[in-house]
């Protein structure tokens, strides 16, 4: 059931652009509140500006970034990209300057009637504003206070996971009363009780695909992450080997997923395995069409975990210093371990924390013998 047309489609919004530059968690969890958006207002120019290096979470790489939507560019109309990394490391070069320039210059060119900040940062804000777009929505307490600023609609969001904050921005954009869309399980609950479900969508690459289906063949297999953002999320590498044997036994094969500069971290699970499991570095889009094949995920808070639970797979999660019920799989079967010590932190110690570290072998393999007796 799509949402019934709201004062803002009557007022003229003939298009929004989303800003959600990065990271990979969070542009997934901003999937759900877009896809709000596109349900609310189907015509319109849906545009989404992101960092370059996630640019395939929305398109796929050889395919126009404008234009009619399809499989391969499922979610929005238009992508556009800046290069963040560059940004960072030469902010202030010639070359910097002129890219940035020529991306807001296309920008501005659509003329967005709307811009919503997602991401509640100061650059995210200011890149929104250099839109040109005259109305700009965000969060009324960012992340970065100084971001609230550049706001003409300030939006007090209530939910606690941060997939109900995205979709608490949605329901301001749309304006129905507070009362009629409520954030809930990857959609809104509406006045009659009903919830209102959206579907993420992936950009779906064919070569992928292909490339996937002769790595993985017929066999069911679970995907391990071990990697994190900073090394207090990060559970020690060798237990996912331990993992791996058992998952074994029960005939499920292991895939180590790994980024950059993680081949060493891939390299110590597979050892420790003795065999059981099997590294594969992924591009983006490998990464997506291999998590749709999947029958587990396991790892922390990550990208690959939100990804593998935006998918609808089942997740064994787990969390160290920082909150499930704010950043834990949303929207699938999962189960989440954290230590009873374990506090809320976010100071990115380069060591793992001291409840994470309680978390045993044996608790994941039962975890994950559990969702995967459930799906059959």
């Amino acid at each position: 059931m799509n949402a019934a047309p709201s004062d803002s489609a009557s007022a003229g919004f003939r298009s929004l652009l989303v800003v959600r530059l990065s990271a990979m968690g969070d542009i997934i969890h901003t999937l759900p509140a877009v896809s709000a958006l596109r349900s609310a207002f189907p015509e319109i120019t849906l545009g989404w500006l992101v960092d370059e290096r996630w640019a395939e979470l929305l398109c796929t790489l050889r395919y126009p970034r404008a234009g009619p939507r399809s499989l391969e560019r499922p979610a929005v109309d238009r992508v556009h990209t800046l290069n963040i990394g560059q940004f960072r490391r030469s902010p202030i070069s010639f070359n910097t300057l002129q890219q940035i320039a020529v991306g807001l210059s296309e920008l501005r060119g659509v003329e967005y009637d709307a811009a919503i900040d997602f991401q509640g940062a100061v650059r995210s804000a200011l890149f929104a504003r250099w839109s040109g777009a005259p109305v700009l929505y965000g969060d009324a307490q960012p992340r970065e206070n100084a971001a609230s600023m550049f706001y003409t609609r300030q939006v007090e969001t209530v939910g606690t996971h941060v997939v109900e904050q995205a979709l608490d921005l949605a329901r301001a954009v749309i304006e129905r009363p507070p009362t009629s869309l409520r954030a809930s399980t990857l959609g809104f609950s509406t006045e009659d009780g009903a919830r209102q479900t959206y579907s993420v969508e992936f950009p779906v690459d064919p070569d992928a695909e292909k490339r996937n289906a002769c790595v993985t063949g017929d066999a069911r297999f679970a995907i391990l992450n071990p990697g994190a953002g900073w090394g207090a999320k990060q559970w020690p590498v060798d237990r996912y080997g331990t993992v791996a044997k058992e998952l074994a036994r029960d005939g499920i094969r292991s895939l180590i997923n790994f980024g950059p500069g993680e081949e060493e971290l891939a390299s110590t699970v597979e050892a420790a395995s003795g065999g059981a499991a099997q590294k594969i570095s992924c591009s983006i889009a490998e990464l997506i069409s291999l998590t749709r094949g999947a029958s587990l995920l396991i790892g922390g808070d990550t990208g690959p975990m939100h990804l593998a639970a935006a998918l609808r797979i089942p997740v064994v999660a787990i969390f160290g210093p920082t909150n499930p019920a704010r950043n834990g799989p949303f929207g699938t079967r999962s189960i989440v371990l954290r230590s009873a010590s374990s506090l809320t932190d976010h100071s990115r110690h380069p060591e793992p924390e001291q409840g994470l570290l309680a978390i045993t072998p044996e608790e994941v393999v039962a975890a994950a013998r559990k969702l995967l007796g459930e799906s059959g």
